[in-house]
């Protein structure tokens, strides 16, 4: 009996040694929800699980890569911790990846312990299922699902009452023409009319007084309406046409946080903030050819958004399959909604960099309740909460004036205060405002020159 338990223990020592060897042979499984993490921070970049971005698809790749070429998880491990030393070594399937690929170097990642590549392993073998909204589908299913009409009794009750009313009020007006009828074959009739005023002008004579008081008042609210729909000319406060690729500013600067001066660069260091180049677009777009995020604007769908990035790739001739361009391009002809008049002289330079806190603490100064933290928003109106752009304020001369007469200037930054160093009391006493606070009117924001050549 001893015996026999001393050979049954034997027996499984050999069997947990087999398991275990085993285990480091072909790896151990890893751990697929903090793989997920791990791919999403290191590998979206360049990589998709179902297609290819930059570098091929991974969904499957350790049993690709064992099928195709014999090859285990330990290559892969060195490949992702560091392929330039592997190509290096002179690993044939290695360097056939890189010419591939366009000689496109992958970055090297030694910083990912043998776990953390397991579970990103595991995680392209067994992606986790996506958590689906049971509340959002059920909601859904209801919305479908097709409503019983309510009685119509009440509406049959109005529509009976409306239509004896009508017919009451037809009987009214035959009883009325008929004591007209009447009216008109009595003497007193004839009499009224005799003593009734028979033209305009008779009309005119008597009352002329009221006539001429009444053609004053006439002539001057004519007056008054075409000088301001003259003055009205070129203002488009709230213009936002259409354009020919749909762009969400929402998204972009709004749920993604991206800021304005990545893709209007100019804007800060020239006079014209240019519309960014097809080029910028694909700096991202180049590997995010599909719209995953949480937001959707109300009447538009995931299809929509990726119909519109399919478009960028048209425009640019962009090959997402082959990850190169064709050549072939299409310019895209954008719709301008801000277009100050050839008269008028505008550096955004000038405004985003010497005049950005001033502006910011002006504005919410003025509006406590709807403060803004980027200078462009004082002008431009809070552009991350549009889908669509839109002329946001007037931009009228009065409304350029009012902001400089309104604006605070540093006169403690380092420019100003070396500048005018010799105005400062001379500008304070001469600008009393507010305990001789300085507003840009008293640089010369009011001088004719600096706005008109």
């Amino acid at each position: 009996m001893i015996s026999w338990r001393k050979h049954y223990k034997k027996g499984l020592v050999a069997i947990g040694l087999l398991l275990s060897t085993s285990a480091s042979i072909y790896g151990q499984a890893g751990d697929p929800k903090n793989g997920e993490k791990l791919f999403k921070a290191n590998c979206t970049a360049c990589h998709a699980l179902d297609k290819q971005v930059v570098g091929p698809a991974l969904k499957g790749v350790v049993d690709r890569l064992k099928k195709d070429q014999g090859l285990d998880t330990d290559w892969l491990h060195k490949w992702i911790k560091d392929n330039v030393a592997l190509r290096a070594s002179g690993d044939k399937y290695a360097n056939e990846v890189f010419e591939k690929h366009n000689k496109t170097v992958m970055q090297q990642f030694p910083n990912l312990s043998d776990k953390d590549i397991d579970d990103i392993l595991e995680y392209t073998t067994n992606p986790p299922a996506p958590v689906t909204d049971k509340a959002a589908d059920a909601t859904k299913a209801g919305a479908d699902t097709a409503q019983v009409p309510a009685s119509n009794n009440t509406t049959s009750n109005v529509a009976i009452i409306s239509l004896l009313a009508i017919a009451g009020l037809l009987v009214w007006i035959l009883i009325k023409l008929r004591q007209l009828v009447k009216l008109g074959q009595s003497e007193e009739l004839s009499v009224l009319n005799e003593t009734r005023v028979k033209s305009f002008s008779e009309i005119y004579a008597k009352y002329h007084y009221v006539g001429k008081g009444l053609l004053a008042i006439l002539a001057i609210l004519a007056t008054y309406g075409i000088w301001n729909w003259i003055m009205w000319i070129g203002v488009y406060k709230g213009y936002k046409p259409e354009q020919p690729i749909y762009f969400s500013h929402k998204i972009h600067a709004g749920e993604q946080k991206i800021d304005c001066q990545l893709c209007h660069s100019s804007a800060k260091y020239g006079k014209v903030s240019e519309i960014p180049s097809m080029n910028v677009c694909m700096n991202c777009h180049r590997t995010i050819s599909e719209y995953n995020g949480k937001y959707l604007e109300p009447g538009k769908d995931k299809a929509f958004y990726d119909g519109e990035i399919q478009k960028i790739y048209a425009a640019t001739g962009w090959d997402p399959a082959k990850q190169q361009y064709t050549g072939k391009t299409t310019p895209v002809e954008w719709t301008r909604i801000h277009n100050m008049p050839d008269f008028v002289y505008f550096n955004h330079s000038q405004h985003v960099i010497a005049g950005e806190q001033a502006i910011i603490n002006s504005f919410n100064k003025k509006n406590p309740d709807n403060k803004i933290d980027v200078v462009c928003k004082a002008c431009h109106g809070k552009i991350d909460t549009m889908n669509v752009v839109q002329m946001a304020n007037d931009f009228t001369m009065g409304w350029c004036i009012e902001c400089h007469r309104t604006t605070e200037i540093d006169m403690n930054n380092g420019y100003n205060k070396e500048y005018f160093k010799n105005l400062h009391e001379k500008l304070k006493k001469q600008y009393p405002k507010d305990g001789g606070k300085i507003t840009v009117d008293a640089i010369g924001g009011l001088e004719c020159g600096k706005c008109h050549y």
